[in-house]
């Protein structure tokens, strides 16, 4: 991100209440993650630790300090959904995508595809137990999912086999 830009987004931050996470938003939405290069910048323009907005990034799931996919899947891996095969989802997205499951370097689940169309991440809790297992991609939610479905719905997203 560029300086004229964060010094625009920090300026309609002024409030002190939520100002850090308001930023941390804008950035978010407008870069669709946060960089470490972003993040020192920001540091020195609000006088606040690289350790503080690190430790705000990384608590808040909405965060990403990677570059993300054109399209973002997201699992639901709570209890409902983990019984009822969304590791079998997961399982079944790595063969399509052509991906392996890992641990990102701030604790979170978050795998792109090489081509950037994709990227997969898990949550705890959606709040759709009734439709377990479930996925979410772009906001859209996908309830009893199978992996079966999952060529139709990537379909939906521009995935060709």
């Amino acid at each position: 991100m560029d300086e004229r830009t964060l010094d625009a987004i920090i300026a309609r931050h002024d409030a002190p209440a939520g100002r850090l996470l308001g930023i941390l938003g804008e950035i978010q939405n407008q870069e669709g993650y946060v960089s470490r290069e972003t993040l020192e910048m920001l540091s020195e323009k609000v006088g606040v630790r690289i350790s503080q907005l690190y430790g705000l990034a990384t608590f808040y799931s909405y965060f990403t300090l990677r570059p993300v996919g054109d399209h973002v899947i997201t699992i639901c891996m709570g209890t409902a959904c983990h019984v009822k095969g969304a590791v079998a989802i997961l399982e079944a997205l790595e063969g399509l995508l052509g991906i392996k499951s890992d641990v990102t370097d701030d604790g979170k689940l978050s795998i792109t595809t090489i081509d950037r169309k994709f990227t997969v991440e898990i949550a705890r809790c959606f709040g759709a137990c009734s439709m377990a297992p479930v996925l979410r991609i772009d906001g859209n939610l996908y309830g009893y999912a199978t992996p079966e479905d999952l060529p139709g719905i990537l379909g939906e997203y521009g995935w060709k086999p």
